[in-house]
């Protein structure tokens, strides 16, 4: 055993034995300061703790010192009643802080208990109480949030073990404190019990065995027992307040002192505030002005004092961000943040940042997340976080949209307008500044609110200008998605889809085929704005298929005819008849003549005056069904519809190619358009 274990013990058995064995005088005087002595230290230890945990062994001390202070009473006590004295320390308390008068010590010590058991002990015995509940009901969520960020690996198996301990401590921490806060409520009614014992029974004893007049045995027992109980009281305070100081440290990161003098005084010209105040008070009250106006100066120095060392600390705070910043730029580390490209980037112009600033009435940043939930819906596609910037080096009106750092767009709103869409039939009362619907490239019209009403009335599509970037926006998403969806991204999907159908997944990836070639066949059907929603379908389909071919063209065509029912809704919108553009027997042959098949897969090699032709052919049909207002389709074979896709997507984009397999059995289709050569 150690020796400070050894002392320790000793000294617990010691407080013991000194409510039974008998206490020489000057002994006692030197407990007694040392108890004053050990309740300072406890004080100052608990104001220097920056939380609770680092004095975990506080409820078991306060149980000494209790004990302590208690034997050291019973001591005092005993010295009192039998010899009527109690050493020098209990006649200092009992004659100096009195004054010489009985009345004012005992009134001092009854405000010291008052204090003591009332305000002090009370409050920190219903704070423990209350931390402890806290502390155990937070238990679970706590443990919950370890867990979460050991298996996000955020920390490791070492960390994890260590937070958990802390929670525990924590637990048993509070749950002690709530009861040893008892201690101190018990010691300070002993206190008054003792109190009521020196008084009633020195005053009897003085007189009947030590002889003593009434007026000397009152003076006498009056003084030793005010002494008694004061040089018990005052460290019994300190203790208690040290037990308020522990329970109640919340969230700091410093000690008392320095929480009291960052946070009280953080705001130093309020202090000139309070110097007025007090100023005013000792010129136009009866109050002395002597100690007002000094007190008035020493909070004005005060505040500039505060005022100047806060400047001083922003300039020292602001050069060392500098400093940081020049280091960051001159690391390499710094290189590799220039690299990074945002999936999809919005800027605009300062004439636009109403429509992002929520504290102007701007929801720009809620539509977008419809935006995102909406492509989720209708393509399966997880849009990525869209980049939102102001940029000065734009028009006040004008706006962009980049795609993995180039711009694919761009747009201008006057935001106090609204746009106005003609319904095919204008209206000479409807005047406004003519422009171009961005999303659409439809002529329209910029309108004020005044003849907002009489557009809509005549028919016009009217949408303010949140709306009109919101659908520009939806539209190149969709335009562009299949550049969204690369090789992470696809693993995402993969990964969600693994949830519920882990067989599928397993069979498919990595035997049948990979995350690379899975990415490709997602990206092809995008790229004619196929949903990927149905996953399970997609990947069945690449199960099937994928030992036949590896050729992701092909596997394309394959998901597509599976996906028949899905392709015929999304373009079937009215009806059981699908009006389309068929291609013709010349056509069809010269494109199966022009394939040609190679090592490294299958391609279209047409002569350019045949291409020529196609396009012209195309051009005229489509355009006959936009003029009756039909969507244009084209419908192939399945052998050519890749190829005739390939061969259009280099000048029009837009006009869907289907194949007779990917619409249901029971869609009446009619031919309002041949493309032939």
């Amino acid at each position: 055993m150690k020796v400070r274990d050894l002392m320790v013990l000793i000294g617990v058995i010691g407080i013991v034995m000194m409510m039974v064995v008998p206490i020489n005088i000057h002994l006692l005087d030197f407990l007694l300061i040392l108890n004053i002595s050990l309740a300072l230290v406890i004080l100052l230890v608990s104001m220097n703790t920056k939380e609770a945990l680092q004095f975990s062994v506080f409820p078991s001390l306060l149980l000494v010192t209790t004990l302590f202070r208690l034997a050291l009473n019973v001591s005092t006590t005993r010295n009192i009643l039998a010899h009527g004295e109690a050493g020098s320390v209990v006649q200092t308390f009992g004659s100096f802080v009195a004054g010489g008068e009985i009345v004012v010590g005992f009134v001092v010590f009854l405000i010291l208990v008052i204090v003591q058991f009332i305000v002090i002990t009370k409050g920190s015995e219903r704070v423990a109480e209350v931390a402890a509940r806290f502390t155990l009901d937070a238990m679970p969520g706590k443990q919950m949030s370890i867990d979460a960020d050991l298996n996000a690996g955020m920390i490791n198996e070492q960390e994890a073990r260590q937070r958990r301990e802390n929670i525990q401590r924590e637990a048993d921490f509070y749950g002690a404190m709530d009861g040893a806060s008892k201690f101190v409520k018990g010691d300070a009614i002993a206190g008054i019990v003792i109190l009521i014992v020196n008084l009633l029974g020195g005053f009897v004893i003085g007189m009947a065995i030590h002889h003593l007049s009434f007026t000397e045995s009152l003076s006498k027992f009056s003084v030793l027992t005010i002494g008694d109980g004061l040089v018990s009281q005052i460290p019994a305070l300190l203790i208690s307040t040290a037990t308020g100081l522990i329970v109640t440290r919340a969230a700091s990161d410093g000690n008392l002192a320095s929480d009291i003098t960052s946070q009280i005084f953080i705001y130093p010209r309020l202090l000139y505030i309070v110097a007025g105040t007090i100023g005013l008070l000792g010129l136009f009250t009866p109050i002395s002005k002597f100690p007002s106006l000094l007190m008035s100066g020493l909070l004005v120095f005060a505040g500039y004092r505060m005022q100047k060392n806060l400047d001083k600390k922003q300039v020292e705070e602001y050069e060392l961000e500098e400093e940081q910043q020049i280091e960051e730029v001159r690391s390499p580390e710094s290189v590799m943040n220039l690299l990074h490209v945002d999936p999809i980037e919005f800027e605009f112009g300062y004439g636009l940042i109403p429509l992002a600033d929520t504290q102007q009435g701007g929801d720009l940043l809620d539509r977008i997340i419809m935006i995102r939930r909406q492509c989720a819906l209708e393509l399966g596609l997880v849009v990525p976080v869209i980049r939102i910037r102001d940029n000065i080096q734009l028009k006040p009106n004008e706006y962009i949209v980049k795609i993995k750092g180039n711009m694919v767009a761009r747009g201008e709103l006057l935001l106090n307008h609204y746009l106005a869409m003609s319904p095919g039939i204008d209206d000479d009362s409807v005047t406004g500044i003519e422009t171009v619907e961005p999303a659409f490239g439809l002529p329209a019209l910029w309108i004020d609110e005044a003849t907002k009403e009489r557009a809509e009335l005549a028919g016009y599509t009217v949408v303010d200008p949140p709306s009109v970037v919101a659908t520009h926006l939806t539209e190149i998403i969709k335009k562009h998605s299949h550049e969204l969806v690369g090789r992470q991204e696809t693993k995402a999907l993969i990964d969600n889809l693994k949830e519920s159908y882990s067989t599928l997944v397993d069979e498919l990836i990595p035997n049948i085929l990979s995350i690379g070639d899975v990415q490709k066949v997602l990206a092809k059907l995008l790229k004619e704005k196929i949903s990927i929603r149905d996953l399970v379908t997609i990947f069945e389909t690449l199960a099937d298929y994928g030992h036949l071919t590896k050729d992701t063209e092909i596997l394309t065509e394959y998901v597509r005819q599976a996906l028949s029912r899905q392709i015929t809704q999304q373009f079937l919108h009215t009806g059981d008849s699908l009006k389309v553009i068929t291609v013709g027997p010349a056509l069809e042959k010269k494109i199966s003549e022009s394939i040609q098949h190679t090592e490294n897969g299958t391609y279209l090699a047409i002569d350019p005056n045949s291409s020529q032709l196609i396009y012209q052919t195309v051009a005229e049909q489509t355009k006959k069904l936009l003029q009756s207002g039909l969507q244009p389709i084209i419908l192939a074979s399945p052998s050519i519809r890749m190829y005739l896709r390939q061969l259009l997507e280099r000048q029009v984009q837009d006009i869907p190619v289907l194949s007779y397999n990917e619409l249901e059995p029971n869609v009446e289709i009619h031919s309002v358009g041949v493309v032939n050569l």
